[in-house]
């Protein structure tokens, strides 16, 4: 969820895939623009939201040069047109990220719903259906269901 400038992770499920990414636990913080899910909320603020956080912040000292404005924005970019974030490897060598943004009742990025593996599950012919994957496991939680991360 989106808290102040940063996202918060509030609920981590495991799936079955037997290697681990023990990136995300439920508390972690990252600032909006590091990991995927913040890349997402990110991305769909509203331009003067979006130019502002990035105006007063610099994530390159902690996050590395794939963090600065100029890579950030393409990477901005690139989650408005597809729909999702992408995160491969920027946090954590190997461990890649996906996310979408989650809207509430006045259309602002308030929560993502991501996804976070080794490199191997990620390849391009798949991230369709995580994508997918990600808004069925929105619509389950809406509809007052559990989310259940073995779908």
């Amino acid at each position: 969820m989106k808290r102040g400038n940063e996202t918060v992770c509030l609920l981590r499920e495991d799936g079955n895939f037997p290697i681990r990414s023990h990136v995300l636990y439920e508390g972690v913080r990252f600032p909006l623009g590091a990991a995927s899910a913040g890349l997402a909320i990110l991305a769909h603020l509203s331009e003067r939201e979006r130019e502002t956080y990035l105006a007063e912040r610099t994530l390159t000292h902690a996050y590395g040069a794939e963090h600065a404005p100029g890579p950030l924005r393409e990477r901005i970019a690139e989650t408005r047109r597809s729909g999702f974030a992408l995160n491969p490897g920027q946090i954590v060598e190997g461990i890649w990220g996906m996310a979408s943004a989650v809207f509430d009742g006045s259309g602002d990025p308030r929560w993502a719903l991501s996804i976070n593996g080794i490199e191997a599950r990620f390849p391009e012919a798949r991230r369709a259906a995580i994508v997918n994957a990600l808004s069925a496991q929105w619509a389950r939680f809406v509809a007052g269901t559990v989310l259940d991360a073995r779908t």
